[in-house]
This record gives C-alpha cells, structure tokens and sequence, in this order.
C-alpha cells in the first residue's frame, strides 16, 4: 500500500487528529514525506485539516469513483468489495458482461463517472453524463441468485428505491417492475441481463443508472426524467448513496434465496406506484389497457381486464397513464 493511501486509513481509523511524528514513524518516513503525502491527499480532492499542536485530521472526502472510497465503510460481504472504476466507459454492463467471461469474481462492482454507449430496456440510449448520476453494474454468479432470476429485478428495483428513501429526502416509489420514479418522471433506470446454458444461470449482470445530481435535462427529457435534486434541492454524496444501494441489494439476496418472500412482495407492493393505476402493454401485437391490482409470487403484473379477466404481464413495457408524458 502506498504511502498516502496508509495515512489516508490512519485518518479514518482516527476520526480525528493523528500527529506528523506518529504517521512519520508508522511510515518509517520523515516529517516531510509525510507533509508531501498529505499534500497528494489533497489535490485528490481530500479535505484534511492541520493544526501545529495536533497533527492532521480528514475532514472530507472527494464525491468521486476511486475503489479505496467505495470499499471504506462499506458493510457487505461480497457485493462491492471488487470494484472497477472507469472515467469514462461505453457501458458498465457490456465491461460487466466482458469481465464476466474473463472470471471476474461474484459480486464485483463496475462503476465509471461517464457512459457513452449507456443504453437502458429494450435497446434505448441511456444519457449519462459525467459527474452527475450513479452508472453501475453488479456481477453475482450463481450462489446468490434466486433460483427464480426473473426476481432479481424486483429485489433490484426495490433495493434502490429503499437506498434513496433511507438516505435522502426524495419520496421514491416504483413503476412496476423495476423503474424508480419520483412524481411522475423517471428517477433510476435498471437493466438486468443474464448469461445462461439450458437450465444453469452462468452470471446475471444489473446495470443501475440513478440519477443523482443532474441539475437540467435535454428537452426532450424534460417531461420524462428528474433526479434527487430536482426533486429535493439538495446535492447527494453519490459514493454513500453506492454504499447504501449496495447493502441493500445485498441484504435482500440474502433473505430471499430462493423465491420472493411474502415479506418482501408486501414492502415492494407499498412503493409500488402501478398498483390501483390504469395500464397499457402490448398483447399479440395489439395494446390492451387494464387496472393494474397486484404483484404475484413469481414477480408478474397482475391487470384486471374490462371484460373481468385477470392478465399475467411477465415482461415487457408497461405504461401507466400520466407517466412519462403518456396517455392512452
């Protein structure tokens, strides 16, 4: 380990003032290197105090992607604890998908400040400009799957949306399976893709794009999309809100091992937005509109139809009216 990379977990292990004599004689280096180190800190953006009686203490850390800022305080087990990140990358879930077959182990993290090729469900560009928004992957290998994969995408969807809630003052709520809205716009985007042979799941890839920071959107995003600060007025340090995604998704994995739970399906059913709202999805090539009633065991839509009938939507796009500028 570097040298400023040990005084930066002295600082963090301290919480407080740590002497120059006390960091040159863990370092076995003079007062000057450790003057030097310090001052590397802080063109990496590290906002560390100095006193002359007391020493150094950290007092901010920078809101950018590097792997020592995400792993710090980071409790889980596997998610997160391998962590690639990219200044700019054409998506996080094609690197995924590339190290995946490269043996990159369970629960690795892809992240980068910038996609240019970011792409969300069925095929659409995802804009992911730099500095603003939370663009990542996570890689689980069988052993923390769901035998049932297809609920990945609910316990997805629902670990951000709980993520932002607990950690900001943005009310988020879900469009059924996995969109995370805020009124009636697009928060977070999550795109799930899997690698398999007949009856065995190689790895499963979630691509995740919040966006956090964005203080304006393209017009023609306008009516479509917000972010965290739109919604609440306040800046978000984007590596905590990581974090916090990350123990989450990771926590629900857990508690869900082979199915969704009934516990589970009644807290998603509670920020479920799409539940009691009119919908529309394609069925054989026509649109068919319904009220959308209930999330089943297995993960589907349950729409009851204007002739009585009750309809399964396992996939595919759902539009509730009002959202993202539709109607029907």
């Amino acid at each position: 380990m570097a040298a400023k990379d040990l005084i930066l977990q002295r600082l963090r292990e301290s919480g407080g003032f740590v002497s120059g004599e006390e960091l040159s004689v863990l370092l076995h280096v003079t007062r000057t290197s450790v003057w030097k180190n310090i001052n590397m800190l802080r063109e990496e953006g590290y906002g560390i105090d100095s006193s002359t009686n007391r020493g150094y203490r950290l007092a901010s850390c920078p809101d950018v992607y590097l792997k020592d800022e995400i792993t710090a305080g980071l409790e889980t087990e596997f998610l997160g604890k391998n962590a690639f990140c990219y200044e700019s990358i054409d998506s996080t879930n094609e690197e995924a998908k590339r190290c995946a077959l490269k043996g990159a182990p369970n629960g690795s993290l892809f992240i980068a400040e910038q996609q240019t090729g970011g792409k969300g469900r069925l095929g659409r560009s995802w804009v992911s400009p730099a500095g603003t928004g939370i663009w990542f992957s996570v890689l689980l290998r069988p052993g923390t799957l769901p035998l049932n994969a297809a609920a990945i995408t609910l316990l997805a969807g629902y670990a951000v949306c709980n993520a932002i809630r607990a950690a900001t003052d943005c009310k988020a709520m879900i469009k059924w399976p996995n969109d995370i809205v805020a009124g009636t716009k697009k928060l977070c985007g999550i795109l799930t893709e899997m690698s398999a042979e007949m009856e065995r799941v190689e790895f499963v890839v979630i691509g995740i794009g919040i966006n956090a920071n964005t203080t304006a959107f393209p017009e023609n995003l306008q009516k479509k999309a917000t972010s965290i600060y739109l919604e609440t007025g306040k800046k978000v340090r984007r590596v905590a809100l990581l974090q916090e995604v990350l123990r989450h998704l990771e926590k629900l994995l857990k508690e869900n091992p082979i199915s969704l739970t009934p516990a589970f399906l009644e807290k998603y059913k509670s920020v479920c937005v799409t539940l009691g709202r009119k919908v529309a999805f394609q069925r054989d090539g026509r649109q068919v509109t319904g009220t959308a009633e209930d999330v089943s065991p297995n993960g589907e839509l349950l729409v009851h139809l204007p002739d009585g009938k009750m309809e399964k939507v396992f996939s595919g796009e759902v539009s509730i009216q009002g959202f993202y500028g539709q109607n029907f």
